[in-house]
């Protein structure tokens, strides 16, 4: 059989999260929390599932919820989407994505991405009969906007982008999304913004939504996930925000996607979300933990990366080592028994930076275990 994606195996993730389980080693590989959500938001699910709540949610999204995002987008980032048109709950960011890029894209166009990437964006592109083309970052995983810029062709349609950025941590600022505006405004594209560590800034830094500006916005699929904000990524549940005309595109796919997104989940997060805090913590939440891992590993022989956003360090291992990324991370896992993901696996052509992700969205006796056996390695 024809193949419709020959070069996609399975994902590192799975790859590297089973050689955890076979060696006993602590899994900090795969991007999800090893924490239970807050009681508060179990029970406003189950209050849902008990009250009723169990068929279908409208196409758009539970309203209830739909409103919350709108009045959470309007109060961070200043931009009203009504919550019946410009608003929609998906299964999750990872089909936010795709629907996306198979909503704003035809066969034959070029979608731009930015390397080291997240693994589902190329995959989506191609199934829409599109060439992904991807920009490298620099070697502090920056965006060269001046490349963007000399990269656009007359085949040229989406830009994609991630703030905080998978996997390096790194963040947009005012500046790039300026940047970023003025080049879709002159060659007219589109943008999907993937923003779904937008809670997760450290230091005091705000988060530059795609929303933000005005006619970026105009422009812009913004994508948001339910699941990396409230520590419930099993649950599968996004959102997208988008002007209507290019939201009545991306319903158009949906529909005939997923459909609808789970109701009891929904039901049960809108009235979860009716208290911002709970959402507005999160930079302190995680900034502890990335300050315990960060000043575990400075007891190793890591070079660490700076980590502005998300719930993922950095690591420069060339002082340890002269493996591959791949055959590093599989050492690491069974030797020392901590496990990580090989940063090569974020392009489409494997690149060598001897440089490895670690995820600290982990208990701290999680992440005490991990730097202990890190430990050994100095």
């Amino acid at each position: 059989m024809k193949s419709r994606l020959p070069n996609v195996g399975t994902t590192i993730f799975t790859v590297m999260s089973a050689l955890a389980r076979e060696h006993g080693a602590v899994n900090l590989g795969q991007g999800f929390p090893d924490f239970d959500p807050d009681d508060a938001l179990l029970d406003a699910v189950n209050a849902a599932m008990r009250s009723g709540h169990n068929q279908y949610a409208p196409l758009n999204g539970w309203p209830g919820l739909c409103q919350a995002v709108s009045d959470k987008v309007d109060a961070l980032y200043g931009r009203r989407y009504e919550a019946e048109t410009e608003v929609m709950i998906t299964a999750g960011a990872t089909q936010a994505i795709m629907t996306a890029v198979l909503a704003l894209v035809h066969p034959g166009d070029d979608v731009m991405v930015m390397e080291p990437v997240y693994d589902s964006y190329i995959p989506s592109i191609l199934l829409a009969g599109a060439r992904p083309v991807g920009i490298p970052m620099t070697r502090q995983y920056r965006i060269d906007w001046d490349r963007v810029a000399d990269s656009i062709t007359p085949k040229t349609r989406v830009l994609m982008i991630n703030s905080p950025h998978n996997p390096s941590g790194m963040i947009l600022r005012d500046a790039d999304m300026r940047a970023l505006q003025e080049i879709v405004v002159r060659h007219d594209l589109l943008v999907i913004s993937d923003e779904v560590y937008e809670h997760m800034i450290f230091d005091g830094e705000p988060h530059k939504s795609a929303s933000c500006y005005p006619a970026l916005a105009e422009r812009s699929i913004v994508v948001s996930s339910f699941g990396k904000t409230f520590h419930v990524t099993g649950w599968k549940v996004g959102s997208v925000v988008a002007p209507k005309a290019i939201m009545a595109e991306f319903r158009k796919v949906h529909q005939f996607n997923v459909f609808v997104t789970n109701s009891v989940m929904q039901v049960g997060l809108a009235a979860y979300m009716q208290s911002p805090q709970r959402y507005l913590g999160l930079p302190t939440f995680y900034q502890r933990k990335r300050d315990f891992f960060r000043e575990g590993l400075s007891r190793t022989p890591f070079k660490l990366y700076p980590c502005e956003g998300t719930f993922f360090q950095l690591v420069d291992y060339s002082a340890l080592s002269d493996k591959t990324e791949v055959e590093f991370s599989q050492w690491l896992t069974r030797e020392i028994g901590v496990a990580a993901i090989p940063l090569s696996s974020f392009y489409q052509n494997p690149v060598e930076n001897k440089t490895v992700r670690f995820c600290f969205a982990k208990k701290e006796d999680t992440l005490s275990r991990a730097i202990d056996r890190l430990a050994r390695l100095g």
